[in-house]
């Protein structure tokens, strides 16, 4: 069995062309998860790590805004995905959005990625006091909703054409 080194990093303003290439594999909107870099110069690539920085302190947010942390899951020192956490919910995050999205470059999709991801973005939920994880999850994402699903994951409800599931940020495994 082939062993593969697994890390998420936290999004820093240093981050360079190794993550810049991942966004530009990862389509702009899939499942409900944006990705604003698609197609962006490696300049803007640059403003946009500094603009998550302000984000996650809390700078600058618009009012349906809340802050939240980016974090990049490194398989073999490789870009694999990424996954946003946000701080708390909003009334419109808890109908579009949860606590968590994330996306798994289409490259390396299938080979247990997203599991993984969420996972350790619980362990970081748990580490800031967030207790339970709400994902909001497109029915037709069938991926998502078994990442969910291997993560502890309880479907609440199933309304509009999205699946709401919580996740115990603490693992009772």
């Amino acid at each position: 069995m082939i062993r593969v080194t697994i890390e998420l990093r936290k999004l820093t303003a240093r981050d360079g062309r190794d993550v810049y290439d991942m966004l530009q594999e990862m389509p702009p909107m899939e499942n409900g998860f944006q990705n604003g870099l698609n197609g962006r110069t490696y300049a803007e690539f640059r403003e946009w790590l500094e603009q998550c920085g302000r984000i996650e302190r809390g700078e600058g947010l618009e009012d349906w805004m809340v802050p939240q942390t980016v974090y990049w899951l490194y398989a073999d020192s490789v870009p694999v995905g990424f996954g946003k956490l946000r701080h708390r919910l909003t009334d419109r995050l808890r109908v579009e959005g949860g606590h968590v999205g994330y996306s798994i470059r289409p490259s390396r999709r299938g080979e247990g990625h997203g599991k993984r991801l969420l996972e350790l973005i619980r362990r970081e939920a748990e580490a800031m006091g967030i207790e339970r994880l709400l994902i909001t999850v497109q029915s037709s994402n069938a991926a998502s909703i078994a990442v969910s699903a291997g993560n502890g994951g309880v479907i609440e409800k199933v309304d509009g054409g999205r699946h709401y599931i919580w996740v115990e940020s603490k693992n009772e495994d």
